[in-house]
């Protein structure tokens, strides 16, 4: 297609909706122990891997594809006919990738659009799916950005940690904040906001907590026509029983569509630590018809 679209690995498409969609994908890196490994691709690294690694205290980090392998991306799909390219990326506030994906901008040889999608995950990945409803339909570059930033705008992106130490760590959250809820023992429930990663509500057990998501998509998804994700790692009953409950509650706004159920990548996963639950709740603002969910 002349207009080519980007996001990188954080986004959670699976490779065949990436294929289908016509969709690039630029991976983050894991780095664990002294080894890195590229995310979403072969031999890369994997949410099992990365689950291990946390158990068993190995040192783990990430880090953002570079400008010059972005614009290598770019260059890539210019050599094979795009005429323009629209890059949408997780939350600039989170990660260094939109900053790459602006830098390479300025030196592609065809005009590229970054897309700052204010999100993580799902909500990116909403975001992207978004999109190409909107190049598929015939829109612009300006436009199909614009439909991203759209339906990210319209998504609630929560999830639920057994602990905040992962994500003290990496820096996502205040230490303040992770010794506060270490020392009251509570299970936080957090939420996107702005691009940034804050505290939502505090409960008691991991229970309360999964039912107060439920609750939380549902109360996000109102009377609307929506699409839900539910990800997890290293906790597929906790993600399946949610994806059912969520199911059965928003039919009528999930229109015949399925509430899909994935493990999230390494790179996010580095960040939560195994336990972890998420639901993405985007209203669906840009084209009423799809079947990417």
């Amino acid at each position: 297609m002349s207009l080519a679209l980007v996001t990188d690995s954080t986004a959670s498409l699976t490779p065949e909706v990436a294929s289908k969609c016509c969709v690039t994908v630029v991976p983050l890196q894991v780095v664990i122990g002294a080894e890195s490994f590229d995310e979403g691709v072969e031999g890369g690294a994997t949410p099992a891997m990365l689950a291990e690694a946390l158990r068993s205290f190995r040192p783990v980090s990430t880090s953002r594809p570079n400008p010059d392998e972005m614009l290598e991306v770019y260059e890539r799909l210019a050599s094979e006919g795009a005429t323009g390219i629209v890059s949408i990326h997780l939350s600039a506030d989170l990660s260094g990738t939109f900053e790459s994906a602006q830098l390479a901008a300025k030196r592609s040889p065809i005009p590229v659009v970054p897309v700052d999608s204010r999100q993580v995950g799902m909500g990116t990945g909403f975001a992207v799916l978004a999109a190409v409803e909107a190049r598929d339909a015939g829109a612009d570059a300006s436009a199909v950005a614009e439909a991203a930033k759209q339906r990210a705008s319209a998504t609630t992106s929560l999830f639920y940690v057994d602990t905040l130490e992962y994500l003290r760590r990496g820096g996502r959250v205040g230490a303040v904040g992770a010794l506060l809820g270490s020392a009251l023992a509570v299970k936080p429930i957090l939420k996107v906001e702005d691009g940034r990663i804050g505290p939502f509500e505090r409960v008691r057990t991991a229970g309360k907590a999964l039912s107060r998501l439920e609750e939380l998509a549902v109360a996000a998804a109102g009377e609307a026509e929506v699409d839900v994700a539910v990800a997890h790692l290293a906790s597929p009953e906790r993600a399946e029983t949610l994806a059912e409950k969520l199911t059965t509650r928003l039919a009528e706004g999930l229109d015949g569509r399925e509430v899909a159920v994935g493990e999230i990548g390494a790179v996010l996963g580095a960040h939560v630590g195994p336990g972890m639950v998420a639901v993405s709740v985007a209203r669906r603002t840009v084209h009423k018809d799809s079947d990417e969910a």
